[in-house]
């Protein structure tokens, strides 16, 4: 379980969260949606301390995060996966080599066992034809799937998402939505997903969260987001051409 409580963060007079407060439950999906300069990916920074709390408390399954030593953070840290926006890949390396890289850097396992999680991730997102080839020599859509490849590699109990279908075209996005809710469903990882496409967020969420100027303005599940009397929310909704 992850909770804010009255999390405020800013940077110098620019204000980005405002005693922001919410709970994502264990095996959900939930989504944080918002116009540009919300604070949504500010807010996913915090899950894993990337950005530290101005005030409030971060909290996972009861630990204040703040409060954890460097090796109780590197330990928490190692139950997350993040599919990072634009996939993050190292250039020079294979997509095999991308994913096989926290498991180099962070086990002790030998090559042999290396390989074969790693197949077996990049046989998940479709992709174990393609294990040789280096990022620049395939579409955007196969980054973002060796990119949750690699996320997935260490069987992370939390898995953050920030701009999935970000660049990538309709079908290839819901493509990747298909394998967020996969990945969900299968292997009963909590997720937490940033994202400005709306359809993404209407097919993948449990429940939805909208930031609007830093603050919570709404939080509930997909159908009755999209009937929100909020009229920053409709707002939202309107500009995607989406009606409740």
């Amino acid at each position: 379980m992850i909770r804010f409580d009255q999390v405020h963060k800013q940077f110098g007079s620019h204000v980005v969260l405002r005693d922001v407060s919410f709970t994502v439950q264990r095996g959900e999906t939930v989504v944080i949606v918002g116009f540009s300069g919300a604070g949504k990916s500010v807010c996913l920074r915090h899950m894993v301390r990337l950005e530290g709390a101005d005030s409030g408390l971060v909290e996972v399954d009861g630990q204040a995060i703040d409060l954890l030593n460097r090796k109780e953070m590197r330990a928490l840290r190692s139950r997350f996966g993040v599919l990072f926006q634009g996939a993050a890949l190292l250039q020079w390396m294979s997509l095999f080599d991308n994913v096989a890289l926290p498991l180099r850097e962070r086990t002790s396992l030998g090559e042999a066992e290396i390989a074969k999680r790693v197949e077996e991730r990049l046989e998940w997102v479709g992709l174990l034809d393609a294990a040789e080839r280096l990022p620049a020599e395939v579409s955007g859509g196969m980054q973002k799937r060796a990119g949750l490849a690699r996320a997935m590699v260490m069987d992370p109990e939390i898995l953050l998402y920030d701009e999935p279908t970000s660049g990538l075209d309709p079908v290839t996005s819901r493509s990747i939505d298909e394998l967020m809710l996969r990945t969900n469903r299968e292997r009963g990882a909590t997720s937490v997903v940033v994202t400005h496409d709306l359809i993404s967020a209407l097919a993948v969420g449990s429940r939805i969260l909208m930031l609007h100027e830093g603050q919570v303005v709404e939080y509930c599940a997909p159908e009755a987001f999209v009937k929100s009397e909020v009229k920053v929310v409709q707002d939202f909704l309107a500009a995607q051409q989406i009606t409740g």
